[in-house]
C-alpha cells in the first residue's frame, strides 16, 4: 500500500490569486456577503473577555469590513498558498474570513496556524461549507448531462462541518468549536449570481476545471433549469450559502480541560435508578 505524503491538489492557487485580483477591480458591492460575515465574526470577538495585542487578518478579508478603529489593530497577511510564513508563537489572535475553503491542505494549514499562536492565543475563521451553491451545481450538472451526455466540475466541493471539529482537534487546538449559518439569498437571474461570484473572487479555480469557454447552449439551459427548480413566484431565484465558523485556542495550562473517562463520582445507572426517567404530565 502506497502512502500519500501530500494531499491532493484540488485548487489552482494561481487561478485563485487571479480571481481575487480581478474581484478587487470590480464593484465593491459584490462583497456584501463577506462584509456581513466579517461583522458577525467581529460581534463574536467582542464577547471574548480578552485583550489581544498582536492580531493577524489571514487573507485580508476581515479588516476591510470592520470599523476603522478595529481594522487598524490587525496586520493583514495575504494567503495565496498552503504555506504560512507567520513566525511561530508570534500572534495572540488570528482571524480568517471566507478564504479557507480554497486551501488544498486544510489540516496542514490549521497546524501552522496553531503554531503561529502564543499559548492561550485564539484562532477564529469563517469558510463556505457543504451546501453552498447546491442549486447552481445541480443546474450545471443537469444541463451539461442533457446536452453533452457528460458533466464537468463547475462548482467547487466544500468541506462538511462534521469534519471540521476533528480537524481542529488533530491540529492540536484546545476547546475547538464549530457551528454553521445557512443563508439563502435571492437574485433576479442566475447570471446575476454568477457575476456576483466573480465579483467576490469565488469563480471556479479547480485544477481540473474545463479550460475552454462554456458553451452558450449549456449556460442558457442551466439558467432555465435553475429558474424552473429554484425559482420563486416573483421571478427571482434562490442561492444557498452555508457559512461555517471555526474557533480554537492554542493550548495553555490555565484552560478548562475535560474530565478523564471514568473519573466521574456518580454512576449513571445508579442515578437513573434513584431518580428514574422524567414523568410525563398527566393528561386531562
Amino acid at each position: 500500500m502506497i502512502q500519500q505524503d501530500t494531499p491532493p491538489r484540488l485548487f489552482d492557487t494561481q487561478a485563485v490569486a487571479r480571481n481575487r485580483a480581478r474581484s478587487q477591480r470590480m464593484d465593491d458591492g459584490h462583497n456584501f456577503l463577506k462584509a456581513e460575515i466579517a461583522d458577525r465574526m467581529q460581534e463574536r470577538l467582542s464577547e471574548v473577555n480578552r485583550t489581544f495585542t498582536d492580531r493577524v487578518d489571514l487573507g485580508g478579508m476581515f479588516a476591510p469590513f470592520v470599523p476603522e478603529a478595529v481594522a487598524k489593530t490587525y496586520q493583514i497577511h495575504r494567503q495565496n498558498n498552503d504555506a504560512l510564513d507567520i513566525p511561530q508563537q508570534s500572534s495572540d489572535l488570528i482571524v480568517s474570513n471566507m478564504i479557507m475553503h480554497w486551501v488544498n491542505d486544510l489540516p496542514g494549514l490549521l497546524v501552522q496556524i496553531k503554531n503561529a499562536l502564543r499559548p492561550d492565543g485564539l484562532f477564529t475563521a469563517s469558510m463556505l461549507g457543504g451546501q453552498t451553491l447546491h442549486e447552481l451545481r445541480h443546474a450545471f450538472l443537469a444541463a451539461e448531462s442533457e446536452i453533452t451526455g457528460g458533466a464537468s466540475a463547475r462548482v467547487i466541493p466544500f468541506a462538511d462541518v462534521k469534519d471540521l471539529g476533528s480537524l481542529m482537534q488533530r491540529a492540536g487546538f484546545a476547546l475547538p468549536v464549530t457551528d454553521v449559518d445557512t443563508l439563502t439569498l435571492t437574485y433576479t437571474h442566475p447570471l446575476n449570481l454568477m457575476q456576483e461570484l466573480r465579483g467576490m473572487g469565488e469563480a471556479n479555480a479547480l485544477v481540473n476545471r474545463p479550460k475552454g469557454f462554456l458553451r452558450r447552449k449549456i449556460l442558457m439551459r442551466a439558467c432555465e433549469m435553475y429558474q424552473e427548480k429554484f425559482g420563486l413566484e416573483n421571478g427571482r431565484i434562490t442561492a444557498t450559502f452555508e457559512v461555517m465558523y471555526l474557533t480554537g485556542w492554542h493550548p495553555h495550562e490555565s484552560q478548562q480541560k475535560p474530565l478523564k473517562p471514568g473519573s466521574g463520582k456518580i454512576n449513571l445507572a445508579d442515578a437513573l435508578k434513584a431518580g428514574g426517567p422524567p414523568k410525563e404530565p398527566p393528561t386531562e
